[in-house]
């Protein structure tokens, strides 16, 4: 998760288009899920949360609503 963190950092440092970064995002959501499960805990629970939440923002700045789900990725 956390190289998947970076090349999402990396990506809007150098000002990749909102399809890329959703892209990134939601794979890093499915990562997180995963993680989640694995783990358990309140603390898992709110960082899936938390990604959904920058999923959502991505989307309404424009980001095309067409991309897989992130339970498809």
């Amino acid at each position: 998760m956390l190289e998947r963190l970076q090349r999402i950092e990396l990506l809007d440092r150098a000002g990749a288009g909102p399809v890329e970064l959703v892209a990134e995002l939601r794979a890093l959501l499915v990562d997180a899920e995963s993680w989640s499960r694995r783990e358990g805990g309140e603390a898992g629970e709110s960082a899936v949360r938390s990604l959904r939440d920058a999923l959502g923002s991505m989307q309404s700045r424009g980001a095309p609503t067409g991309l897989p789900s992130a339970r498809d990725l």
